[in-house]
């Protein structure tokens, strides 16, 4: 699925940043978009669909359970759906490559449908645990064998009917949620998902967008119930997918770290469940402005334009972790050159993602001559006050897509180079990454 040949690279101390991008579209969104779309009957069209590995070996899964999936030169996705509860055997195993949205959501789908999938990955995505999304699913009547550790290899059996349920999250995951709810499309009666943390509501989104009875109830502390009729027919829709905001935060911050930058962000995702760094950021002083902001598809979305800033290092609060999970890597980096000292808590999540990005990037930070300390849930970083670190180091990516972007931002800010060893991985999310780099520092 993924390109095995290693590509190492150098990224230097860099001029300023200037020009304005577009960046590939909402990872989270155009997964949900393709499974969607393949559930409902008719055709749907999506434009602006990440074409990352990791969105690719959705619709290749999609494809191998029955949907018609075409991509037109125009850049155009045209979905053909079989309906929910028509899903097919697929003949052979599903290859997830690195992607561990696909898998969670995927085994959700194939969980209340009568067939059986075989879940295969590459070994990054082999190391991570399922037992999180495998607890409710098996709740649901479906048969799951896994690898030791709950991990892929895996198999899953559906079950048609499945049974109804509601199932309170132990821990923040828009990826469980999302199992949980896509299963109870195909469930007679009411699924109900209890989140005592807000996580990014793309399924709730999407899924009312495409038609299913979906209800969501706040308590007075926060906690929302989310209930969804099963044996739902979904109508196909016309998607527009926003800018990342995930891909979005290495430009937002080599922006805020590189002394003149200035860059605009075209057309970036900033659903609040979805926005945590950019208030962050902010919080530290960075100059971040929203242009134009608007509503695409039930989402809302801004023009960033952002300017060369002094940060000062903050004490983060743990209530903004579901809504940056990923951007901690690179904003860990923002942190090394802030002024004063950043207290990040709460992290646990960080351990159990493509790498353990607590342990990798306190590795990678010490390595690059970061002043660093790692805690069991969080790092503590003390910055430099924007003065560059001292880099000439090579970092280890450990497959790790946002491992590896967020050192080539450190590089960007170092007074000797800064080698990541494999540069490969990043095309499961960002494949333009280096180009639009490379534009912006033209």
């Amino acid at each position: 699925m993924t390109d095995q040949t290693a590509r190492p690279r150098r990224f230097s101390a860099s001029a300023p940043l200037k020009g304005r991008i577009a960046i590939p579209g909402d990872k989270s969104i155009s997964h949900r978009s393709l499974m969607l779309s393949a559930l409902a009957v008719g055709t749907s069209r999506v434009t602006g669909l990440l074409e990352g590995h990791d969105v690719l070996a959705t619709a290749a899964a999609m494809r191998a359970m029955g949907a018609g999936i075409e991509r037109w030169g125009d850049g155009e996705w045209v979905i053909d759906g079989v309906g929910v509860g028509a899903l097919l055997q697929p003949r052979e195993a599903l290859d997830m490559g690195n992607s561990g949205t696909s898998t969670r959501l995927l085994m959700g789908l194939v969980a209340s449908h009568p067939i059986t999938a075989t879940f295969v990955g590459d070994a990054s995505l082999s190391g991570r645990p399922m037992g999180r999304v495998i607890d409710p699913l098996s709740q649901m009547g479906a048969d799951i064998s896994a690898s030791p550790g709950g991990r892929l290899p895996l198999m899953v059996r559906g079950l048609a009917p499945a049974i109804p349920l509601a199932y309170r999250l132990p821990m923040a995951s828009a990826q469980v949620k999302s199992a949980v709810l896509l299963a109870g499309l195909n469930t007679p009666g009411i699924t109900e998902v209890i989140e005592p943390v807000p996580t990014r509501d793309h399924s709730e989104r999407m899924l009312r967008g495409f038609g299913a009875d979906l209800s969501v109830e706040t308590e007075p502390d926060g906690t929302r119930h989310i209930r969804i009729r099963g044996e739902a027919e979904l109508k196909p829709q016309t998607i527009v997918v926003p800018g990342d905001p995930s891909s979005a935060a290495f430009f937002i911050v080599a922006a805020l770290l590189v002394p003149g930058s200035d860059v605009t962000i075209a057309n970036v995702g900033l659903n609040p469940t979805r926005a945590g760094l950019v208030e962050v950021l902010q919080a530290m002083g960075g100059d971040i402005a929203l242009l134009d902001a608007r509503e695409v598809g039930g989402e809302p979305v801004a023009d960033l334009r952002v300017r060369h800033s002094a940060l000062k290092g903050i004490e983060i609060d743990p209530a903004v972790v579901p809504s940056m999970v990923d951007e901690f890597p690179i904003l860990f980096i923002a942190a090394a050159l802030a002024e004063g000292r950043t207290v990040t808590t709460g992290l646990d999540e960080l351990r159990v993602k493509e790498s353990d990005r607590l342990a990798v990037m306190a590795a990678g930070l010490q390595a690059i001559g970061a002043r660093v300390e790692e805690s069991e849930d969080g790092l503590i970083i003390d910055g430099t006050g924007g003065d560059p670190v001292p880099g000439g180091a090579t970092i280890a990516g450990h497959l790790d897509h946002r491992i590896c972007m967020s050192f080539a931002v450190a590089g960007l800010v170092s007074k000797a180079p800064v080698e990541i060893d494999d540069m490969a991985p990043v095309a499961t999310s960002f494949p333009n990454f280096e180009a639009l780099l490379e534009g912006l520092q033209a």
